[in-house]
């Protein structure tokens, strides 16, 4: 018995080494093969077109610091869609819309987003060919690098100049030239951009409240039509725009109102 346990005990002394060994190689062999798969698995990033460079970070000479620059930033998102809705096409439908709701007397039936998204919708109609004329002259040539950021700028914005010079009146133009202090201008490239833009708008509102006048007119006269029909039943008591409401939807309905509408106003801009 006691020689068996000598000979366990020196074979476990023999074995002991290389049961070490193997324990040591498979510890270091999952690992560098984890790491190989992991090098070799690992994706290269795609690399992007390089974007082109717009420096807003210096006014003259002085360098602008970065709190400033990103108060500029966020000042300008927040104007640019009112801007541009104001120098675009959006101001005259969505006036002629809210009018129109008026006259058919049906409160807010269609409701407001339901007018502001037709409006919006055909502006982007009216709009487009400026749209498309400005992104072929401005910015894609910019985007190319074949033209500097102030001759983009030109460019860009001397399609929608020209599409507000054409609905803009004489009388307005030169209402905002005698307040500014300018005279009468050589060609409309002279005009500044500002005076083409307030012009524009006080343009633009003229024009819709005269389409909205003749749209107003069928109605009223239904108006007084029903009123002069119970007036003389002695039905005094009861609302005319009650009674006037249902043939005024049924007048516009039947002449096919909205498309009457929405055709007419897209025609009634001038072409740049």
């Amino acid at each position: 018995m006691r020689r068996f346990l000598s000979s366990l005990l020196a074979l476990w002394l023999l074995c002991a080494p290389m049961l070490a060994l193997a324990q040591a190689n498979a510890n270091t062999a999952p690992t560098a093969t984890t790491t190989g798969v992991a090098a070799a698995a690992k994706p290269t990033a795609p690399s992007l077109p390089a974007l082109p460079k717009v420096t807003v970070g210096q006014v003259g000479d002085k360098a602008v610091s970065l709190p400033l620059q990103t108060l500029l930033l966020m000042t300008a998102i927040t104007l640019i869609p009112s801007a541009l809705l104001v120098m675009t096409a959006f101001t005259r439908i969505i006036i002629v819309l809210g009018l129109l709701r008026q006259a058919l007397g049906t409160g807010q039936t269609p409701s407001n987003q339901v007018l502001v998204g037709l409006a919006l919708f055909l502006t982007m109609l009216v709009m487009l060919p400026v749209g498309q004329k400005a992104w072929a002259q401005g910015m894609a040539p910019y985007l190319d690098g074949q033209i500097d950021f102030a001759t983009a700028w030109q460019m860009t914005t001397a399609p929608l100049r020209g599409f507000m010079l054409a609905q803009v009146r004489d009388t307005d133009l030169m209402t905002f030239a005698g307040l500014a202090g300018h005279g009468a201008y050589a060609s409309p490239a002279d005009v500044p951009f500002p005076i083409v833009v307030a012009s524009f708008i006080t343009s633009e509102l003229k024009t819709a409240f005269e389409i909205g006048f003749l749209v107003f007119i069928p109605f009223v006269i239904i108006d007084l039509v029903v009123a002069s029909v119970l007036m003389s039943m002695g039905m005094m008591m009861l609302s005319p725009m009650l009674v006037s409401a249902p043939f005024k939807i049924l007048l516009f309905v039947l002449v096919d109102g909205w498309v009457l509408i929405v055709g007419s106003l897209a025609a009634s801009f001038n072409a740049a």
